[in-house]
C-alpha cells in the first residue's frame, strides 16, 4: 500500500512482450516494386518503369485522393504467380520472401548482363488493407511502408467509433489457397506477441457496432442517456404549464 507522502514514479514500465516477426511470402494479387539497374544505359531504359514526370504528378495527387502510388510503375502479381518484366518476360514469384525473388530476377539477369554489373532491388509496394464497418473512415488504403501493425491501420483510418467492438475485432487474411476469418482482442496484451499484430498485404478489418446502438439514436449510451433526460424534461414542463 502506498503511504500518502509517497510520490509516484514517473512512469511504469510494463511487461516486455516481444512482437512475433516472421517472413512474408509472395502471393496472388501482390504489388512489389522491382528496380532493375545495369552498366548499360540501353538497359536501363528498358527497366525503367514506363512513368513520365508529369504522370509522377499525377499519382501523388491521387495518393492524398486515396489512390495507389505503384498502380502505374508496380507489378501486380497475376493468379498464377507471375509478373512480366521487360526483357526477363515472366517471373513466377508465388510464394518467395522479397530476398528469394531478388536473388531469382537476378539469376535471370546474368544472361544479358555480367553479374557484378547490374543492381536488383525488391520490396513490397506499400501495405494495402481495408477498413469497414465502425471505423471513421472506411474504405482502401496504402500505407507505404515494408510493414505496418494493426494499431497503425487503425490510426490510418481515422480509429474507431464510440460504439465499436474493440475485443471482437473481425480480421479476414488471405492466404494461397483462400481466406481465413479471425477474431482479434484488441484489449488483450497478448496481440503485440502473436501473429495479427502486424497487417498483412490485402488484409480486412472490420469493426462491427455494439449493441448499445439499438437503445436510441444517440451515438453512444451517455448521448442515448442524455437523449432520453432532454425528453423527459421537456415533457414535464409541458405538463406543469397545462396545469
Amino acid at each position: 500500500m502506498q503511504d500518502q507522502g509517497e510520490e509516484r514514479p514517473l512512469f511504469e514500465i510494463g511487461e516486455l512482450v516481444p512482437s512475433q516477426t516472421e517472413d512474408y511470402f509472395l502471393q496472388y494479387n501482390d504489388v512489389v516494386d522491382i528496380q532493375i539497374r545495369t552498366t548499360s544505359p540501353e538497359l536501363n531504359e528498358i527497366f525503367l518503369p514506363p512513368t513520365a514526370p508529369g504522370q509522377r504528378m499525377n499519382m501523388g495527387m491521387g495518393m492524398q485522393n486515396g489512390g495507389d502510388i505503384f498502380f502505374m510503375n508496380g507489378y501486380t502479381i497475376d493468379q498464377h504467380g507471375n509478373v512480366e518484366l521487360p526483357l526477363l518476360g515472366e517471373v513466377n514469384l508465388m510464394g518467395l520472401t522479397t530476398r528469394e525473388a531478388k536473388e531469382k530476377i537476378e539469376q535471370k539477369l546474368t544472361s544479358y548482363v555480367y553479374q557484378d554489373d547490374f543492381f536488383v532491388r525488391v520490396r513490397l509496394g506499400g501495405v494495402r488493407f481495408s477498413a469497414l464497418g465502425e471505423f471513421r473512415q472506411n474504405g482502401n488504403f496504402t500505407i507505404l511502408q515494408n510493414q505496418i501493425t494493426i494499431f497503425q491501420a487503425i490510426a490510418h483510418a481515422g480509429d474507431m467509433t464510440e460504439i465499436a467492438k474493440r475485443d471482437e475485432v473481425v480480421l479476414i487474411r488471405q492466404y494461397p489457397e483462400g481466406s481465413r476469418t479471425y477474431r482479434v482482442n484488441l484489449n488483450d496484451k497478448r496481440i503485440v506477441g502473436s501473429e495479427f499484430y502486424f497487417i498483412r498485404p490485402n488484409d480486412m478489418l472490420y469493426a462491427e457496432p455494439m449493441r448499445i446502438r439499438e437503445l436510441g439514436s444517440g451515438i453512444n449510451f451517455v448521448q442515448t442517456f442524455q437523449l432520453a433526460i432532454t425528453t423527459l424534461s421537456a415533457v414535464l414542463l409541458v405538463l406543469n404549464a397545462i396545469q
